[in-house]
């Protein structure tokens, strides 16, 4: 599917499908995370049963780099967090949603497009 964001002078999700992500034009074949402060990294996740407390560490880091809320993109279907996973991010002030990818790229779009400081952490299923 193709998105069409309502601003451009971020990081925006420009196109999915089940193998890939486009961000703003360019293809990537694996799991990634971006921002809208211009983050733009791989994530070394292909499935929501490999994330480990590693991962809990990497998301806490966005607080860092200014981010107020993250977007959990699960793959396919709609997974949640860990239970303690989401009790470390509220105590330490990060919003955290989770949806599946392809709804999660376009509510990260939607945040990102309103100046929110908002990441998005999106795994491809492969």
């Amino acid at each position: 599917m193709k998105l069409q964001p309502d601003q451009m002078d971020t990081l925006a999700v420009t196109g999915y499908d089940a193998d890939w992500i486009a961000v703003n034009g360019v293809r990537h074949k694996s799991s990634l995370m971006l921002s809208a402060l211009g983050l733009l990294m791989p994530w070394d996740k292909s499935h929501f049963d490999q994330l480990q407390d590693s991962d809990l560490a990497q998301l806490l880091a966005l607080k860092d780099q200014g981010i107020e809320l993250i977007v959990v993109g699960t793959g396919a279907k709609l997974r949640f967090l860990p239970p303690a996973w989401l009790k470390t991010l509220q105590t330490q002030h990060l919003g955290v949603e989770c949806m599946d990818t392809p709804a999660a790229c376009r509510t990260y779009n939607i945040l990102a497009g309103e100046g929110r400081r908002v990441a998005a952490a999106l795994l491809l299923q492969t």
